[in-house]
């Protein structure tokens, strides 16, 4: 047999586990971060939402104005263009917005999850 082994009949050593900050709470540490991640993600969504709603209305009036207004527009600019500029303007500015919506929102909670009594 191992000379460690507990049916030896000596007592083994206990092992001494040190946890990291992040891991000393468990579970409800755990699901303290998936509730805070949801609400990130959801601010993300609202703000990318109401950046796409903004960044349509701002690319449409030109867009749509200038194929009324410019013969050059006019002949080159079939729906299909136009639509594509519009969408692309709106999806840019949501995936723009959400991402660093969700990045700061990320900073800030982590900044406040950090132990205040750091010794400087």
């Amino acid at each position: 047999m191992a000379s460690g082994s507990s049916s030896s009949g000596t007592p083994q050593m206990a092992k001494k586990v040190v946890f990291s900050p992040l891991e000393r709470n468990g579970l409800a540490s755990l699901d303290q971060k998936l509730a805070m991640a949801k609400r990130c993600s959801h601010e993300g969504v609202v703000a990318g939402a109401k950046a796409a709603v903004l960044a349509t209305v701002a690319s449409a009036v030109p867009t749509l104005a200038s194929v009324r207004m410019l013969p050059w527009a006019r002949t080159y600019l079939n729906p299909t263009a136009q639509a594509l500029i519009i969408s692309s303007a709106a999806g840019a500015a949501y995936f723009i917005v959400a991402d660093k919506t969700v990045l700061a929102s990320a900073r800030k909670n982590s900044f406040e999850s950090r132990p205040t009594n750091v010794e400087a």
